[in-house]
């Protein structure tokens, strides 16, 4: 049973009743924290009990309640003031940083040029958070990775580890930041207005002192810059575009080991003074492919006495060494000229060229003249006798092309007669009488031409039987060796001798398909290698046809007396 303890009785002593239900006796907290700001909180409110009067306040009574000092405690004060409203330093100081400009001194080792480098800073300081950071301005072409070299962060001043505030710095001062001495030299004006506001008197600014290596290099590049006329180039660019000499010249060297000479085209570009000059290549006069002689470019006619003595194999001729430049007077048809140390010949030019010296430069005289530009007659090329050693076309692909291809095979004769082999019966003709008895198979392969023979087995004979010659083609008794002249179909008759490699072979016999295909291409054998097989065929059928009889008839009487 519950017991009601808000209403029924007043709020006196000995009225009240403990609450036994109650589990928390906790002052309740009504302030909290919100991402860093401070809110008022509603308190829980337990069974029994009512809400604290201050969360009804509303937001203009609380403030007249601070405001508000009793009078009763404190007296009365004319002069006393409101408490001024606070502003958290994130949001008073947001976006404000303080910049100042600075240098330090990189020590350079090992060169010969250089033994220190100047190295301009920009330091930043955040007034929100007290964080600094250090970043260098990017320099064209200096080689060295710049942008930000320390991090945002709060930095050490000393040893004790205190930490760096902006009324620690000033301008004129030395800042050691992570083993490196920086040195604050001025800053901007927003950062003046402020340390003044603060009561912080400035030192006087300080110019950076200048690299010393970087004006050298930068004196250095000047002194190539050459002034340049647009309106000039401009000019001749609307006028002589698209307007080149052509001259034909020959290209005098006989005066080098194995010297000749060479048709080559010379142009010569109005526009910019530019010289190119093009070689005539023709099928195979055993030079690379490569068109220009000469590139495009304006040709030195006479260079400044000081650069003479140099190497001209070495030579870097540049604007400031060259006193003058070929111009369209010193090409002349009929005479010499002398081009990067080489002699041309000019003995003709194009109508274009003609008429260009007859408007501009009629006291120049053309001279143009015949000259024999056909090539000499190809040697012809001796192939060396055959070694030995390989097959013959394989040493002949070797006096064809330095790197040998293989020797080409006729396709449709493989694709034709694949598989399609001429077999014979053959016995050894020799002086010895060991070789008597000894029978081969000669094989002829019509694909390629190649003959194998291969000797059958005799029991007791004391001759191993197998492989006597693997495929190969052999040539005729009495052909040469650079012209070898092969056995082929039309050479195998029954009777005929076949001389391999020193080894006499008689034929004795063949297989019918020989005579079949002998038959089929009859327009190329001879009738008597045709006759002889068919003769041959036409006895081995009458002792066949003999010795049937013969077992027939011995055959009979046995059937009698059965």
């Amino acid at each position: 049973m519950s017991i009601n303890t808000t209403h029924g009785l007043p709020f006196l002593p000995g009225n009240t009743f403990r609450d036994l239900t109650k589990s928390s006796f906790h002052r309740a907290q009504t302030l909290d924290f919100k991402n860093g700001y401070a809110l008022p909180r509603r308190p829980a409110v337990g069974i029994g009990q009512e809400p604290l009067l201050s969360v009804n306040i509303s937001q203009s009574e609380r403030n007249q309640l601070i405001n508000d000092i009793p009078n009763l405690t404190y007296g009365t004060d004319t002069h006393r003031h409101p408490p001024l409203q606070h502003i958290p330093a994130h949001a008073a100081y947001d976006k404000k940083v303080l910049r100042f400009y600075g240098f330090f001194r990189q020590e350079v080792f090992h060169s010969s040029d250089e033994h220190f480098r100047i190295r301009p800073v920009v330091i930043f300081y955040h007034l929100e958070d007290d964080t600094m950071c250090v970043t260098e301005p990017p320099v064209e072409n200096s080689g060295i990775p710049q942008g930000k070299l320390i991090k945002r962060q709060r930095l050490i001043k000393n040893q004790r580890g205190d930490l760096y505030h902006w009324k620690d710095l000033n301008v004129g001062m030395d800042m050691s930041l992570f083993g490196r001495d920086y040195r604050i030299t001025q800053c901007d004006a927003f950062t003046q207005d402020f340390m003044e506001s603060q009561g912080i008197v400035l030192n006087e600014s300080e110019s950076i002192p200048s690299d010393p290596y970087t004006i050298r290099r930068i004196q250095t590049q000047q002194t190539h810059i050459t002034p340049y006329d647009h309106n000039y180039q401009l000019e001749r660019f609307l006028t002589l575009d698209r307007q080149v000499l052509r001259f034909f010249a020959l290209l005098d060297n006989l005066d080098s080991q194995y010297g000749e000479k060479r048709p080559v085209t010379l142009h010569y570009y109005l526009v910019d003074d530019s010289v190119e000059v093009c070689e005539h290549h023709e099928a195979n006069s055993g030079r690379d492919p490569f068109p220009v002689l000469l590139r495009r470019q304006r040709v030195p006619k006479h260079i400044k006495p000081a650069c003479e003595p140099f190497p001209s194999s070495v030579l870097e001729v540049s604007p400031h060494d060259v006193e003058e430049y070929f111009s369209p007077q010193d090409f002349r048809v009929g005479e010499e000229v002398l081009l990067m140390g080489r002699r041309f010949l000019l003995y003709d030019c194009d109508n274009f060229t003609r008429k260009y010296f007859e408007q501009n430069h009629p006291d120049i005289l053309l001279k143009p003249f015949t000259v024999d530009t056909r090539t000499p007659q190809d040697i012809k090329r001796v192939i060396p006798p055959y070694n030995g050693f390989g097959s013959l076309e394989d040493s002949l692909q070797n006096c064809l092309s330095l790197v040998p291809e293989p020797p080409k095979k006729d396709v449709i004769k493989l694709l034709e007669n694949n598989h399609k082999v001429l077999r014979f019966i053959a016995r050894l003709d020799s002086q010895n009488p060991l070789d008597e008895g000894r029978r081969f198979v000669l094989s002829y392969y019509l694909s390629d031409d190649m003959i194998s023979i291969f000797e059958k087995s005799t029991r007791n004979s004391g001759i191993i039987g197998g492989k006597f010659l693997e495929k190969t083609r052999v040539p005729k008794p009495g052909s040469t060796v650079e012209n070898p002249e092969y056995y082929g179909p039309a050479d195998f008759s029954i009777g005929a001798t076949v001389e391999v490699f020193a080894h006499r072979f008689v034929l004795t016999d063949a297989d019918r398909y020989v005579l079949n295909y002998l038959e089929s291409v009859s327009h190329h054998i001879p009738e008597s290698t045709l006759s002889s097989l068919r003769q041959k065929f036409v006895v081995n059928q009458t002792s066949d046809q003999d010795e049937q009889r013969e077992a027939e008839t011995d055959g009979a009487p046995d059937l009698l007396q059965s």
